[in-house]
């Protein structure tokens, strides 16, 4: 192919509006149209509804299959074309500007009912991609349906309010006022209280909620992976779809950047199939470089508390969670580990440069520097001050996906020492000695990897710790000697040494 006869496709092309809201590449459209059942393509009646339109991709897409698939059933091509847009095509744009571009790519005309639209059928510019203000219902300074701060998202009717249709209603069955068998789209991930980041409020699992409730035949689609081990607000929802027996295929992407290249989505993307008629275990695949990675596994999902992206990792967490010491299971790490603020003190806070002066000196880990501050000053714990320390930085590289260390080199701190809330207090000792042999345990690579399972974006709070067996402290732990310890076979060590970079004592 020559370079003068290239045509690209222009939603291949398109700039993303932000990390919250990102267009679909048509190639993962299409994988996640590839779940559906062949049959669709040929039935007239089915309809399909993307409650998040951006750029139109999947009604685009979806048209296609149908116009081949219905060329049988209705051979007149323009009678075809008015019945998939006019009766079995349904969106819901996120905004003004996306309703028109959804337009555009499913109609090629930015209004239904204009000279260009491929559908006659239409008598409105809208056809059946809407889009219209909806405003937040604001209840103590929050919307009661998405939770968007009144302060932020109060806003003059030239400003967008970001109150999606679909998720800002009680009954979503009413907006098209009929029965759909497939859902799927790609919605907007978040609302921010104040810029992108920590305050940012999830939203994407208000629309695949919605879309349950709605109960059609299918839901596929496609949101952030933070759900499967963390997030804020995200509990119920990851308990509710690890338990959900209908959610028949997963398909996630935990490299930075794969499923969407150039966007930074922390904890990567995956999208999934849910099956109304189906009742069984979940089929999960990793991909890795747009190429999936291993075969695809059947497995339960509410196993763990958190779902384990890789399925060559079951096996090993299987292993350690069922070692037994004198007839019971062994504890886990996170009863070890502080909560956040282990002293008190915000990451902001620094003391003075040198003990000199001060009456009770402690010296203060914090913030990228070591400072002193008063023992006074120690808000929370002080008990702790005197003891021997193992501290971990709380946050740690900027994707659990693309790092290969997962947790930072730990630090033995000593009696008059402690940390402001950058750190987590892994471990507390009586003795130097012991200390030092926790660090080497933390150090190891088995460790890192049973961090990695629940890790799934650079925070590195107590509950990344929840896999990682609290062994006895009374041997230097080597990797040798914990592999051998929980019978790992040669494929199942393979697998930890290639994602887990070895971390040195001095490092």
């Amino acid at each position: 192919m020559t370079t003068g006869n290239y045509n690209p496709d222009v939603l291949t092309c398109l700039a993303n509006l932000s990390s919250d809201e990102v267009f679909t590449p048509p190639q993962m459209a299409n994988q996640m149209l590839d779940l559906l059942s062949i049959e669709l393509w040929s039935n007239k009646n089915a309809t399909f509804l993307d409650p998040g339109c951006k750029s139109g991709v999947f009604l685009r897409e979806i048209a296609k299959r149908l116009d081949k698939g219905l060329e049988a059933q209705i051979p007149h091509r323009q009678k075809r074309l008015n019945h998939i847009f006019k009766n079995q095509l349904y969106g819901l744009a996120t905004t003004d500007l996306t309703a028109l571009l959804s337009r555009r790519s499913a109609y090629c005309s930015k209004t239904a009912n204009g000279k260009y639209s491929v559908c006659e059928a239409f008598d409105n510019p809208q056809g059946n991609i809407r889009f219209g203000r909806v405003e937040h219902t604001w209840q103590n300074g929050r919307c009661a349906y998405c939770g968007a701060n009144e302060e932020n998202y109060e806003r003059s009717s030239e400003l967008e309010s970001h109150a999606y249709t679909f998720i800002h209603t009680d009954k979503p069955e009413e907006i098209f006022d009929m029965k759909f068998d497939v859902v799927i789209s790609n919605p907007p991930y978040q609302l921010s209280d104040a810029g992108y980041g920590a305050s940012a409020s999830p939203i994407y699992h208000k629309f695949v909620e919605s879309a349950i409730s709605l109960n059609p035949r299918y839901i596929v689609m496609i949101t952030p992976s933070r759900w499967f081990a963390g997030g804020k607000g995200l509990d119920e929802f990851r308990e509710r779809m690890l338990s959900e027996s209908r959610l028949r295929n997963l398909v996630d992407y935990p490299k930075l950047y794969d499923g969407f290249p150039g966007v930074k989505i922390r904890g990567g993307v995956s999208y999934f199939l849910w099956d109304r008629d189906y009742d069984g275990p979940c089929t999960v695949q990793t991909m890795w470089d747009g190429a999936p990675l291993g075969s695809p596994m059947e497995r339960s999902l509410n196993t763990y508390d958190v779902l384990v992206r890789r399925n060559e990792a079951v096996s090993i967490l299987d292993k350690v969670r069922a070692y037994r010491v004198g007839g019971k299971a062994e504890r886990t790490l996170d009863a070890c580990v502080s909560s956040q603020k282990p002293f008190g003190l915000r990451t902001f806070v620094h003391g003075a440069e040198s003990r000199k002066g001060l009456k009770r000196p402690v010296k203060l880990y914090g913030s990228q520097r070591v400072s002193w501050v008063e023992r006074t000053a120690i808000e929370r714990n002080a008990s702790w001050i005197d003891e021997w320390k193992v501290l971990m930085t709380r946050v740690q590289g900027t994707s659990a996906a693309v790092e290969t260390m997962f947790l930072s080199r730990p630090i033995i701190a000593g009696p008059g020492e402690a940390c402001t809330e950058s750190y987590v207090v892994a471990g507390r000792f009586t003795n130097e000695k012991t200390a030092k042999l926790y660090a080497q345990y933390l150090r190891t690579r088995f460790v890192r990897f049973l961090v990695s399972l629940r890790k799934a974006t650079q925070d590195a709070a107590k509950d990344v710790y929840a896999f990682v067996p609290d062994v006895p402290l009374n041997l230097a732990w080597t990797d040798e000697k914990l592999y051998e310890r929980y019978g790992l076979t040669k494929d199942e060590i393979a697998l930890i040494e290639s994602i887990v970079r070895p971390m040195d004592a001095d490092e």
